[in-house]
C-alpha cells in the first residue's frame, strides 16, 4: 500500500537526556547529506595492490561507484570496470552466463591479468536466485592465476545481513593463503582505510613489543598483502571488521584484538594495557604522555573557551567518548550527529545524559534534515565542527574534515586533536569545496 510522505513539521533533534539507546531515531526513508568525505567500498577495494574491481548492477546504482573511481584519478580508474544490467535483462538474460562472459570479456581486454579481482554483484542477483557458486567456480577454472573476491553491493539487506563494507573486508582477507607458516614476530592491523601515523600508540607499542606491524594500507604489492597470512594475530579499530576478524580466526587461526577508537584517558590506558598483554609485552608508564595531553587541552581551552562544538560519527566511530573527553575538560559541546550509538560508547552516552543533558542529538539520515537551517544566528560565536557532516549541517567554515580518526589513535590522537582544533578555530575554510571530495585522506583528482 502506498503511503503519502508528509513533510516533517520539525527537525528530529533530541536532547541527549531524552534519547534512547542504541537507536535514538526510528528507521525509515533515508537521506544522504552532501558531505562526501567518508570512504566507500570502491576506496577500500583500491587499497588491495594489483587488483581490479568489477561491478554488475543497474545504471542508477553504478553511478556512485563509477564517479568514485573517476574522481580517484586515471591510475585508479583503470582498475575499475562495470557491467550494466538493463530492464529487459531481468527477463531475457541468463544471468549466470551474463556474469561469466561479461567478466571474462573484461579480463581479456586488460593489458595484463590482475592478481585479484573484486567482483561486486548486487541485490538483483539475490532476488533472481542467481547461482553465484557456479559463476565463481567457472571463473576460477578459466583464470586459475586470478584470486576472486566475492563482494556484494546490496544495501537492501544490510539491516538483516552483512553490510557491503563488512562483506568486502571479509572477502579481501579471505584471499590470504592458509598454508603459510606463522611468524610470531608479525601482527596485522586489518580493516582500516587510513594508515596509522608513525607515532600512533598502537604502532609504538607494537614495535616496543618486538613486533612488525603489517597493514593493507601500507602494502605496495600483492605479495606484501599475502605476507599478512603469516601473522599470528590481528588488531583492528574499525567496527566494520568484526566479521573479517572472526573469519580469519576460524580459517587461519589468527587471534584478534579489537581496539575501539576511544578518547578518554581511562579507556585508552585500558586498551593499551590489553594490547601489551595480547602482544606478550608490558605497557609503559603513560603518565608523562597524559600530562602532555593535559597541557595541550588546557592551552586549547584557553584559546577557544566556550566556543560551541559539534561532533559527528564520521569523525570518530565513538563520538560520545570524544564528547565526554571535551566536556570533562570544560569545552562546550552543543551538538552530536549520530544515527545510532555503538555498544562501546554506551557508558559515555549514559554519562552525557546525566552530565550534559542539553546536548542536541541529531540524525544524519532522516529526510527532514534536508530542511535544517545551515546558517548560524547573527552575532553568534562561530561553531567549531569535528567532522564533515557536522560542518555541512551547521554551515560553519571552522571545522576538521578528518574521517575515522584521521589515522590517529590513543594519547597521540588527543595531542593531534588539540593542535588541529586550535588551527581549525582560527582558519576559516571553504566548506563546500572540501566536503564534496570523496574519501578524505585518499587519492582525488579534484582540487
Amino acid at each position: 500500500m502506498l503511503q503519502r510522505i508528509q513533510p516533517a513539521k520539525k527537525l528530529p533533534a533530541l536532547p541527549i537526556a531524552e534519547a534512547a539507546y542504541p537507536a535514538p531515531f526510528a528507521p525509515g526513508l533515508e537521506y544522504s547529506p552532501a558531505a562526501r568525505g567518508t570512504w566507500n567500498i570502491v576506496h577500500t577495494g583500491m587499497l588491495l595492490p594489483e587488483s581490479h574491481q568489477i561491478y554488475i548492477c543497474a545504471a542508477g546504482c553504478l553511478r556512485g561507484v563509477v564517479l568514485t573511481a573517476a574522481e580517484m584519478g586515471d591510475a585508479y580508474r583503470r582498475r575499475f570496470s562495470a557491467l550494466e544490467l538493463r530492464e529487459d535483462d531481468l527477463y531475457r538474460t541468463d544471468h549466470e552466463t551474463f556474469l561469466i562472459e561479461g567478466i571474462t570479456d573484461i579480463l581479456r581486454r586488460l593489458p595484463r591479468l590482475p592478481r585479484a579481482v573484486l567482483v561486486f554483484t548486487a541485490c538483483v542477483h539475490h532476488f533472481l536466485g542467481c547461482n553465484l557458486r557456479y559463476v565463481y567456480q567457472t571463473l576460477r577454472e578459466r583464470f586459475p592465476s586470478v584470486a576472486f573476491a566475492e563482494c556484494v553491493m546490496d544495501p537492501i539487506r544490510q539491516t538483516k545481513s552483512l553490510t557491503p563494507e563488512e562483506r568486502e573486508r571479509r572477502e579481501i582477507y579471505r584471499l590470504l593463503p592458509s598454508d603459510r607458516e606463522k611468524n610470531r614476530h608479525l601482527v596485522n592491523l586489518i580493516g582500516s582505510n587510513l594508515a596509522l601515523t608513525a607515532k600512533s600508540d598502537i604502532k609504538e607499542l607494537a614495535h616496543a613489543c618486538g613486533r612488525e606491524l603489517l597493514d593493507l594500507t601500507e602494502c605496495h604489492s600483492y605479495d606484501d598483502f599475502l605476507r599478512m597470512g603469516e601473522a599470528s594475530e590481528n588488531l583492528y579499530t574499525n567496527p566494520f571488521t568484526h566479521v573479517a576478524a572472526r573469519d580469519l580466526l576460524r580459517r587461519l587461526g589468527q587471534d584478534a584484538l579489537f581496539l575501539p577508537q576511544v578518547w578518554r584517558y581511562e579507556e585508552i590506558c585500558d586498551a593499551l594495557t590489553q594490547l601489551a598483554a595480547f602482544l606478550g609485552g608490558s605497557c609503559p608508564d603513560l603518565r608523562p604522555r597524559i600530562a602532555t595531553c593535559e597541557l595541550a587541552l588546557n592551552a586549547l581551552h584557553g584559546q577557544i573557551g566556550a566556543q560551541p562544538i559539534a561532533i559527528d560519527f564520521t569523525f570518530t566511530f565513538l563520538p560520545m567518548s570524544l564528547a565526554r573527553l571535551l566536556i570533562s575538560h570544560g569545552f562546550h559541546v552543543t551538538e552530536i550527529y549520530a544515527d545510532a550509538i555503538a555498544r562501546e560508547d554506551e557508558a559515555n552516552f549514559r554519562w552525557l545524559q546525566h552530565h550534559a543533558p542539553d546536548i542536541l542529538l541529531y540524525p544524519t539520515k532522516h529526510p527532514a534534515m534536508r530542511r535544517k537551517p545551515r546558517a548560524q544566528a547573527d552575532g553568534a560565536p562561530p561553531l567549531l565542527a569535528l567532522g564533515q557532516k557536522a560542518a555541512y549541517f551547521t554551515g560553519t567554515r571552522y571545522f576538521l574534515p578528518a574521517v575515522e580518526g584521521g589515522g590517529h589513535y590513543g594519547l597521540e590522537a588527543i595531542s593531534w586533536l588539540a593542535a588541529a582544533m586550535s588551527r581549525a578555530a582560527l582558519l576559516p575554510q571553504d566548506t563546500e569545496q572540501i566536503i564534496r571530495r570523496k574519501g578524505w585522506g585518499g587519492p582525488s583528482c579534484l582540487s
